[in-house]
């Protein structure tokens, strides 16, 4: 991938929140999420908008880190965000390596992406140099709250939207009744379709080791967060117990921790997502990470950024889609979504830049 940034400069930065409700809710507690929307201007006269995105905790402190510290920062500094952000994040990392700031810095970092791409009248997937037309979707849910019936329901707008394959919640008090759930699941996907299991981070070690020799019965693609996402020793010990590979990476933030996990033999399978670990910068070097170490990369959630991402990835990346919560379909957007998911496949729409412009 060869960029040319130029020689222009950040001439403004600036953020405003914004909440987006659910159409289905995450939970009693999970009816909106937040989003800091990002605006930048470059001494040359281009413009970027981007986000960085949190379902329900922490935005007024991501806005906050964002408009006294980042903006502050990066106002006069070159507008080339590879070199830009390393050093935006040396000087946030007093208050933290990852979490509130990389995700912080993810507001930055794809406005100048966005800016680049805008700049060239290309979208920030051709600018990266697409490698495919289309990519495979799966669908996916925050259902661990269904009943069965409403679970069941969700499976088969899900097959019937055409997807072969989709990612349910377990980690129920009794995994006989995750097993009766998987069961009912498998019932209707068949067993040709890929069921992806996700415990969020529910169990403890010798609860998954157990958990999984009892799930392991309905086939699943991949154990997603199955103990503490930060518990390297945890997981490294589970891959030597269990056949079916292990997922990580929603809640890794650093580059670091995603080389960690993958030389310790923990996971198989890396799902970085996009604002958590601070944009498309650090994106890339942990989908590098990851092609060294021979591990699959599935981009975690914003299928409208994500996607686009996962066109220009090498591998065979799935995109996650999950019902109800595109910024596109939650009516968000100032323009018609940057991309389109039918028949299982996720297309990019004509636009440029991130095309990804909030009300």
């Amino acid at each position: 991938m060869t960029v040319d940034f130029g020689d222009s400069t950040i001439a403004a930065f600036d953020a405003r929140l914004v909440r987006v409700p659910l159409t289905r809710p995450w939970g009693a507690d999970v009816t909106s999420v937040g989003v800091i929307a990002t605006h930048v201007e470059r001494s040359d006269g281009a413009e970027g908008w981007g986000f960085s995105w949190t379902p329900q905790i922490g935005a007024s402190a991501v806005l906050a880190l964002t408009q006294d510290d980042i903006a502050t920062f990066a106002v006069g500094r070159a507008a080339d965000p590879r070199a830009l952000w390393p050093e935006t994040w040396a000087h946030l990392h007093e208050a933290g390596g990852g979490g509130i700031t990389s995700i912080a810095l993810a507001g930055l970092d794809l406005a100048l992406w966005d800016a680049a791409a805008r700049a060239a009248s290309v979208s920030v997937s051709d600018l990266l140099g697409r490698r495919r037309d289309t990519v495979r979707a799966y669908g996916s849910g925050v259902n661990l709250h269904y009943t069965q019936e409403e679970l069941v329901a969700q499976v088969r707008r899900w097959v019937d939207a055409g997807f072969d394959a989709v990612k349910v919640k377990v980690g129920k008090p009794d995994v006989a009744e995750d097993l009766d759930r998987l069961t009912a699941v498998r019932e209707v996907l068949g067993p040709d379709r890929q069921l992806m299991i996700d415990a969020n981070q529910r169990w403890s070690l010798d609860r998954a080791t157990s958990a999984m020799e009892v799930l392991s019965a309905v086939h699943p693609a991949w154990i997603e967060e199955p103990l503490r996402a930060d518990d390297l020793a945890g997981h490294t010990e589970l891959a030597g117990r269990i056949d079916v590979p292990i997922a990580v990476g929603e809640n890794l933030h650093t580059a670091y921790r995603f080389d960690e996990f993958l030389r310790a033999g923990a996971a198989r399978i890396v799902q970085p997502n996009v604002v958590r670990v601070g944009g498309i910068t650090p994106f890339l070097r942990i989908a590098d990470i990851a092609t060294a170490h021979g591990a699959a990369l599935h981009p975690h959630l914003l299928p409208e950024l994500s996607g686009q991402l996962a066109l220009a990835l090498a591998g065979d990346p799935l995109v996650e889609d999950v019902e109800d919560a595109g910024f596109g379909s939650l009516g968000a957007l100032r323009d018609p979504s940057p991309v389109a998911i039918a028949d299982g496949r996720l297309t990019e729409q004509a636009h440029a830049g991130l095309g990804i412009r909030f009300l």
